[in-house]
Protein backbone atom coordinates (compact mmCIF):
# COMPACT_ATOMS: atom_id res chain seq x y z
CA UNK A 1 0.00 0.00 0.00
CA UNK A 2 2.78 2.40 0.96
CA UNK A 3 4.66 1.47 -2.22
CA UNK A 4 1.62 2.28 -4.37
CA UNK A 5 1.14 5.54 -2.50
CA UNK A 6 4.75 6.58 -3.10
CA UNK A 7 4.55 5.67 -6.77
CA UNK A 8 1.41 7.77 -7.11
CA UNK A 9 3.12 10.71 -5.41
CA UNK A 10 6.20 10.44 -7.61
CA UNK A 11 4.12 10.19 -10.79
CA UNK A 12 2.14 13.30 -9.79
CA UNK A 13 5.39 15.14 -9.04
CA UNK A 14 6.95 14.17 -12.39
CA UNK A 15 3.80 15.11 -14.31
CA UNK A 16 3.63 18.46 -12.53
CA UNK A 17 7.28 19.23 -13.28
CA UNK A 18 6.80 18.18 -16.91
CA UNK A 19 3.78 20.45 -17.27
CA UNK A 20 5.72 23.29 -15.60
CA UNK A 21 8.56 22.88 -18.12
CA UNK A 22 5.98 22.86 -20.92
CA UNK A 23 4.54 26.13 -19.59
CA UNK A 24 8.01 27.70 -19.52
CA UNK A 25 8.54 26.60 -23.12
CA UNK A 26 5.20 28.12 -24.04
CA UNK A 27 6.18 31.46 -22.47
CA UNK A 28 9.37 31.45 -24.54
CA UNK A 29 7.47 30.70 -27.76
CA UNK A 30 4.88 33.33 -26.91
CA UNK A 31 7.51 36.02 -26.33
CA UNK A 32 9.62 35.06 -29.35
CA UNK A 33 7.15 33.91 -31.99
CA UNK A 34 3.77 35.21 -30.70
CA UNK A 35 2.56 31.66 -30.18
CA UNK A 36 -0.60 31.31 -28.08
CA UNK A 37 -2.82 28.53 -26.86
CA UNK A 38 -5.90 28.03 -29.03
CA UNK A 39 -7.80 29.20 -25.94
CA UNK A 40 -5.72 31.54 -23.77
CA UNK A 41 -7.48 30.28 -20.64
CA UNK A 42 -5.62 27.00 -21.05
CA UNK A 43 -2.56 28.72 -19.59
CA UNK A 44 -4.32 29.30 -16.28
CA UNK A 45 -5.94 25.86 -16.35
CA UNK A 46 -2.52 24.24 -16.72
CA UNK A 47 -1.27 26.36 -13.81
CA UNK A 48 -4.12 24.97 -11.68
CA UNK A 49 -3.16 21.42 -12.65
CA UNK A 50 0.46 22.12 -11.70
CA UNK A 51 -0.58 23.51 -8.31
CA UNK A 52 -2.88 20.57 -7.56
CA UNK A 53 -0.34 18.00 -8.76
CA UNK A 54 2.55 19.48 -6.77
CA UNK A 55 0.45 19.87 -3.61
CA UNK A 56 -0.91 16.33 -3.86
CA UNK A 57 2.56 14.85 -4.43
CA UNK A 58 3.97 16.68 -1.41
CA UNK A 59 1.09 15.57 0.83
CA UNK A 60 1.54 11.97 -0.36
CA UNK A 61 5.34 11.75 -0.21
CA UNK A 62 5.98 13.69 2.99
CA UNK A 63 4.55 13.58 6.48
CA UNK A 64 3.75 17.19 7.35
CA UNK A 65 2.77 18.61 10.73
CA UNK A 66 -0.89 19.54 11.00
CA UNK A 67 -0.07 23.26 11.02
CA UNK A 68 1.90 22.97 7.80
CA UNK A 69 -0.89 20.96 6.20
CA UNK A 70 -3.44 23.63 7.03
CA UNK A 71 -1.14 26.45 5.88
CA UNK A 72 -0.27 24.62 2.66
CA UNK A 73 -3.93 23.93 1.94
CA UNK A 74 -4.76 27.61 2.39
CA UNK A 75 -1.93 28.66 0.05
CA UNK A 76 -3.03 26.10 -2.56
CA UNK A 77 -6.64 27.30 -2.34
CA UNK A 78 -5.55 30.94 -2.75
CA UNK A 79 -3.40 30.11 -5.79
CA UNK A 80 -6.22 28.13 -7.41
CA UNK A 81 -8.72 30.93 -6.76
CA UNK A 82 -6.25 33.42 -8.23
CA UNK A 83 -5.93 31.39 -11.44
CA UNK A 84 -9.70 30.96 -11.56
CA UNK A 85 -10.12 34.72 -11.24
CA UNK A 86 -7.68 35.25 -14.11
CA UNK A 87 -9.70 32.83 -16.26
CA UNK A 88 -12.88 34.83 -15.58
CA UNK A 89 -11.09 38.15 -16.16
CA UNK A 90 -9.66 36.98 -19.47
CA UNK A 91 -13.07 35.74 -20.57
CA UNK A 92 -14.45 39.24 -19.99
CA UNK A 93 -11.76 40.79 -22.19
CA UNK A 94 -11.59 38.32 -25.07
CA UNK A 95 -14.17 36.39 -27.06
CA UNK A 96 -12.60 33.13 -28.15
CA UNK A 97 -14.02 30.92 -30.88
CA UNK A 98 -12.59 27.42 -31.12
CA UNK A 99 -14.31 24.98 -33.46
CA UNK A 100 -13.10 21.47 -34.30
CA UNK A 101 -13.68 19.85 -37.67
CA UNK A 102 -15.50 16.52 -37.99
CA UNK A 103 -12.87 13.99 -37.01
CA UNK A 104 -11.08 16.61 -34.85
CA UNK A 105 -8.17 16.97 -37.31
CA UNK A 106 -8.44 20.72 -37.89
CA UNK A 107 -9.34 23.62 -35.62
CA UNK A 108 -10.81 26.99 -36.53
CA UNK A 109 -9.58 29.57 -34.00
CA UNK A 110 -10.67 33.20 -33.73
CA UNK A 111 -10.01 35.68 -30.92
CA UNK A 112 -11.80 38.98 -30.53
CA UNK A 113 -10.70 41.88 -28.35
CA UNK A 114 -14.03 42.86 -26.81
CA UNK A 115 -12.86 46.40 -26.07
CA UNK A 116 -11.76 47.28 -29.61
CA UNK A 117 -13.91 44.92 -31.68
CA UNK A 118 -10.84 43.66 -33.52
CA UNK A 119 -10.85 39.93 -34.27
CA UNK A 120 -7.95 37.83 -35.52
CA UNK A 121 -7.93 34.46 -37.23
CA UNK A 122 -5.29 32.02 -35.94
CA UNK A 123 -3.47 29.20 -37.68
CA UNK A 124 -3.08 26.18 -35.39
CA UNK A 125 -0.07 23.98 -34.68
CA UNK A 126 0.11 20.72 -32.72
CA UNK A 127 -3.58 20.89 -31.83
CA UNK A 128 -3.36 23.34 -28.91
CA UNK A 129 -0.98 26.06 -30.15
CA UNK A 130 -1.76 28.85 -32.62
CA UNK A 131 -0.35 32.01 -34.19
CA UNK A 132 -2.30 35.02 -35.47
CA UNK A 133 -2.53 34.91 -39.26
CA UNK A 134 -4.94 37.67 -40.25
CA UNK A 135 -7.07 40.37 -38.66
CA UNK A 136 -10.66 40.42 -39.89
CA UNK A 137 -11.26 43.51 -42.06
CA UNK A 138 -14.37 44.65 -40.18
CA UNK A 139 -14.98 45.63 -36.58
CA UNK A 140 -16.89 42.82 -34.89
CA UNK A 141 -19.37 42.74 -32.03
CA UNK A 142 -18.98 39.31 -30.46
CA UNK A 143 -21.46 37.30 -32.54
CA UNK A 144 -19.97 34.47 -34.57
CA UNK A 145 -21.25 31.33 -36.31
CA UNK A 146 -18.92 28.61 -37.61
CA UNK A 147 -20.02 25.92 -40.07
CA UNK A 148 -17.78 23.16 -41.40
CA UNK A 149 -18.66 22.44 -45.04
CA UNK A 150 -15.99 19.76 -45.25
CA UNK A 151 -13.28 18.52 -42.88
CA UNK A 152 -10.97 21.21 -44.30
CA UNK A 153 -13.39 24.11 -44.94
CA UNK A 154 -14.73 26.18 -42.03
CA UNK A 155 -17.02 29.14 -42.77
CA UNK A 156 -17.28 31.94 -40.20
CA UNK A 157 -20.34 34.16 -40.55
CA UNK A 158 -20.47 37.32 -38.44
CA UNK A 159 -22.12 40.75 -38.27
CA UNK A 160 -19.86 43.80 -38.30
CA UNK A 161 -20.37 46.76 -35.98
CA UNK A 162 -22.60 48.37 -38.65
CA UNK A 163 -24.73 45.17 -38.79
CA UNK A 164 -23.50 44.22 -42.27
CA UNK A 165 -22.96 40.46 -42.77
CA UNK A 166 -19.56 39.04 -43.65
CA UNK A 167 -17.89 35.67 -44.05
CA UNK A 168 -14.35 34.48 -43.47
CA UNK A 169 -13.20 31.02 -44.49
CA UNK A 170 -10.54 28.89 -42.89
CA UNK A 171 -9.14 26.37 -45.38
CA UNK A 172 -6.89 23.49 -44.36
CA UNK A 173 -6.46 21.45 -47.52
CA UNK A 174 -6.28 21.42 -51.31
CA UNK A 175 -7.75 19.62 -54.30
CA UNK A 176 -6.09 18.01 -57.32
CA UNK A 177 -3.02 17.15 -55.19
CA UNK A 178 -2.46 20.85 -54.38
CA UNK A 179 0.75 21.07 -56.43
CA UNK A 180 -0.01 24.55 -57.80
CA UNK A 181 -2.26 27.48 -56.91
CA UNK A 182 -5.64 27.36 -58.62
CA UNK A 183 -8.66 29.65 -58.80
CA UNK A 184 -12.01 28.25 -57.74
CA UNK A 185 -14.13 30.19 -60.26
CA UNK A 186 -12.53 28.87 -63.46
CA UNK A 187 -12.14 25.45 -61.84
CA UNK A 188 -15.92 25.04 -61.50
CA UNK A 189 -16.75 26.54 -64.91
CA UNK A 190 -20.05 25.16 -66.15
CA UNK A 191 -23.45 24.45 -64.63
CA UNK A 192 -24.04 22.77 -61.27
CA UNK A 193 -27.33 21.65 -59.75
CA UNK A 194 -28.46 20.61 -56.30
CA UNK A 195 -31.55 20.66 -54.09
CA UNK A 196 -33.36 23.84 -55.17
CA UNK A 197 -30.14 25.49 -56.32
CA UNK A 198 -28.15 26.02 -59.50
CA UNK A 199 -24.74 27.58 -60.05
CA UNK A 200 -23.49 28.83 -63.41
CA UNK A 201 -19.82 29.74 -63.65
CA UNK A 202 -18.83 31.51 -66.88
CA UNK A 203 -16.08 33.77 -68.14
CA UNK A 204 -18.14 36.77 -66.99
CA UNK A 205 -18.72 35.62 -63.43
CA UNK A 206 -20.96 33.41 -61.30
CA UNK A 207 -24.75 33.32 -61.08
CA UNK A 208 -26.74 31.69 -58.29
CA UNK A 209 -30.30 30.44 -58.73
CA UNK A 210 -31.68 29.52 -55.31
CA UNK A 211 -35.38 28.75 -54.88
CA UNK A 212 -36.13 30.68 -58.09
CA UNK A 213 -34.20 33.82 -57.09
CA UNK A 214 -31.31 34.62 -59.44
CA UNK A 215 -28.26 36.64 -58.37
CA UNK A 216 -25.24 37.44 -60.54
CA UNK A 217 -21.70 38.26 -59.44
CA UNK A 218 -18.85 39.45 -61.61
CA UNK A 219 -15.30 38.42 -60.76
CA UNK A 220 -14.67 41.65 -58.82
CA UNK A 221 -17.27 40.43 -56.31
CA UNK A 222 -15.66 37.04 -55.78
CA UNK A 223 -13.23 36.70 -52.85
CA UNK A 224 -11.09 33.57 -52.74
CA UNK A 225 -9.79 31.83 -49.61
CA UNK A 226 -7.01 29.32 -50.09
CA UNK A 227 -7.62 27.23 -53.20
CA UNK A 228 -10.87 25.53 -52.25
CA UNK A 229 -13.45 28.18 -51.33
CA UNK A 230 -14.82 31.56 -52.41
CA UNK A 231 -17.24 34.12 -51.01
CA UNK A 232 -19.65 36.02 -53.26
CA UNK A 233 -20.31 39.58 -52.12
CA UNK A 234 -22.78 42.33 -53.04
CA UNK A 235 -22.42 45.95 -51.92
CA UNK A 236 -19.65 44.91 -49.55
CA UNK A 237 -21.67 42.18 -47.82
CA UNK A 238 -21.20 38.43 -48.08
CA UNK A 239 -24.10 36.53 -49.63
CA UNK A 240 -22.81 33.07 -50.51
CA UNK A 241 -19.89 30.72 -49.98
CA UNK A 242 -18.93 28.09 -52.53
CA UNK A 243 -16.59 25.32 -51.39
CA UNK A 244 -14.98 22.43 -53.27
CA UNK A 245 -15.91 19.15 -51.61
CA UNK A 246 -13.26 16.58 -50.79
CA UNK A 247 -14.40 14.39 -53.69
CA UNK A 248 -14.06 17.27 -56.19
CA UNK A 249 -11.76 16.79 -59.18
CA UNK A 250 -11.25 19.61 -61.66
CA UNK A 251 -9.78 17.56 -64.54
CA UNK A 252 -8.16 20.83 -65.62
CA UNK A 253 -5.34 18.96 -67.35
CA UNK A 254 -7.56 16.65 -69.40
CA UNK A 255 -10.69 17.01 -71.56
CA UNK A 256 -13.01 15.48 -68.95
CA UNK A 257 -15.52 17.73 -67.12
CA UNK A 258 -15.22 18.41 -63.38
CA UNK A 259 -16.26 15.51 -61.16
CA UNK A 260 -17.47 15.24 -57.59
CA UNK A 261 -19.44 17.88 -55.71
CA UNK A 262 -19.32 21.50 -54.61
CA UNK A 263 -21.23 23.09 -51.72
CA UNK A 264 -23.28 26.28 -51.66
CA UNK A 265 -23.77 27.96 -48.28
CA UNK A 266 -25.79 31.12 -47.63
CA UNK A 267 -24.38 33.96 -45.53
CA UNK A 268 -26.88 34.15 -42.68
CA UNK A 269 -26.76 34.25 -38.89
CA UNK A 270 -29.83 32.04 -38.82
CA UNK A 271 -29.71 28.26 -39.13
CA UNK A 272 -29.27 27.40 -42.82
CA UNK A 273 -28.19 24.13 -44.35
CA UNK A 274 -25.53 23.95 -47.07
CA UNK A 275 -26.56 22.60 -50.48
CA UNK A 276 -24.44 20.03 -52.29
CA UNK A 277 -24.35 20.34 -56.08
CA UNK A 278 -23.08 18.15 -58.91
CA UNK A 279 -21.84 19.09 -62.37
CA UNK A 280 -24.46 19.08 -65.14
CA UNK A 281 -22.79 20.59 -68.21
Amino acid sequence: MKSTKKITGRVLFILSITLFIFQMGYLFLHATYKVEYIDNRLFYLFNILIIIGMAASIFILFTLPKTWKVLSSVVVAILILLQGGLIIHHGQQTTQVVSFSPGMKNQFVLKEDIGTGKAAYYRTYYRILARPKEVLPYQTKGEFKVKWLEKDIAVLTYPAADNSIHQYIGTYGARDSGISYSYVGPTIQGQWKGDGARIDSTTEGISINHDGKIEKYNWDNVVQFGTIAIVLVHDGEAEWTIGLNENFQSHSNDPNPPAGEITLYQASLESVEPVRLTFVE
